[in-house]
């Protein structure tokens, strides 16, 4: 009786163990070759704010082709947000 009680703990002790095991993370995609200085930058959609808010409509950065575009990111810190 006691082996059996013993051999039943070191069961559920391993099987414990086992859960708490880190699963291994899906691997994430390489990350894509820098653009060189002068190349055209890759089409993308944000949020645009000004310091009323956020606007309604998204940005898209095809909008502004052939333009000088200039972006600003800003930490929480110095947000609302």
């Amino acid at each position: 009786m006691r082996t059996a009680s013993a051999l039943a703990i070191a069961l559920i002790a391993a099987g414990a163990a086992a859960a708490q095991q880190p699963t291994a993370a899906p691997a994430l995609p390489p990350d894509p070759a820098p653009l060189a200085v002068g190349a055209t930058a890759p089409d993308f959609t944000l949020a645009g704010a000004t310091r009323y808010g956020v606007l309604k409509d998204p940005i898209h950065l095809a909008d502004f082709r052939g333009k000088t575009v200039v972006l600003a990111f800003f930490f929480k810190a110095r947000t609302k947000g």
